[in-house]
């Protein structure tokens, strides 16, 4: 047989090999990776999805947790598993556009190593501080950060991590400076505010809703071009006279590259299907998350917002010479 030959009988039979997959998926439990810890925001929303993708799948979708390195430690598992569909991967701006630009030897490429599924939730950040702090709106707060340069302690999830880049385009675009404090979470910062040992942070919201709520937090601002539909009462940073800080807290659902499209597909209809769910939406909803438009939950919307994101943010890293410790 020619070179010729055996070549098109091996891509004949790789075909006929993904059809096959793709004909029979998913033919057992899917495997939901998480990049960060349980309990927190993407847990959440990751294990919200997995209840109800089952409905449609026909079979069940288990959340497991791989934490680590911003996110990659679970990317990396994800792009080296079996792209027949019963792997995927829920992720965020810091496992999948942050880390990106953080960390410079990935063996992996964050763009093209994955296949994009659907695009999920969105919640706004805020930024908070102590109650005990002099100024009580965010334009006080700006004068009070300009009459005291490199005074105000920031806390932060880490270099590179959604809340740094928040706070550090808060300082740009006030002309102010922060004392930016790396943190091993949200809830130990939220600690050291209500002790009145850390002045500011940008957090999910609905982490510190509670707080806010009971008066032990303060909100100077939503991160957002337009209010919370929680907290209405809270402006966002535009109205507030820091202009262009736009940075919602959205989540997204990837399979490895090579993953055939019929798969794809099916994944995508059970998101779709999960989110259309009265009882998913509520919880959404109580959680102060919003579910995408019909036309913003396929993969290529998906696929369109994760370049926009990457393409805006990683430049800004970039220049601030923002590295993980590695």
């Amino acid at each position: 047989m020619s070179r010729l030959a055996s070549l098109a009988c091996a891509a004949l039979a790789s075909m006929f090999a993904t059809a096959a997959v793709a004909q029979g998926f998913p033919s057992r439990p899917v495997t939901i990776l998480v990049p960060f810890a349980p309990g927190g925001t993407t847990d959440n929303v990751g294990r919200i999805i997995a209840e109800r993708m089952k409905d449609t799948l026909g079979q069940t979708a288990v959340v497991e947790n791989v934490s680590g390195a911003s996110g990659t430690i679970a990317i990396g598992r994800l792009v080296r598993s079996a792209p027949d569909g019963h792997t995927v991967i829920v992720g965020q701006w810091s496992s999948h556009v942050g880390s990106g630009a953080l960390y410079t030897n990935l063996p992996f490429d964050i763009m093209n190593d994955q296949v994009p599924v659907a695009r999920l939730t969105t919640a706004p950040l805020w930024i908070m501080g102590r109650t005990t702090l002099p100024a009580k709106d965010l334009p006080e707060l700006v004068q009070w950060m300009k009459a005291h340069p490199d005074r105000a302690s920031a806390g932060t999830t880490g270099v590179g991590s959604g809340a740094h880049l928040c706070l550090l385009e808060l300082a740009n675009r006030s002309g102010t400076r922060l004392n930016l404090v790396p943190y091993r979470g949200a809830a130990p910062i939220m600690q050291d505010m209500m002790g009145n040992t850390l002045d500011l942070t940008c957090i999910e919201a609905s982490q510190a809703l509670s707080h806010y709520r009971a008066g032990k937090l303060r909100a100077y601002g939503i991160v957002n071009d337009k209010r919370w539909f929680i907290t209405p009462e809270v402006p966002t940073l535009d109205e507030g006279g820091v202009k262009g800080v736009h940075m919602p807290f959205w989540h997204g659902m990837w399979a490895p590259k090579g993953t055939p499209t019929e798969a794809i597909a099916k994944l995508n209809a059970a998101v779709v299907a999960a989110l259309e769910h009265p009882a998913t939406r509520k919880r959404f909803e109580d959680l102060g998350h919003e579910i995408p438009t019909r036309e913003q939950l396929t993969p290529q919307a998906l696929g369109a917002h994760h370049k926009a994101e990457v393409d805006r943010w990683w430049p800004i890293m970039r220049a601030a010479n923002l590295k993980a410790e590695q």
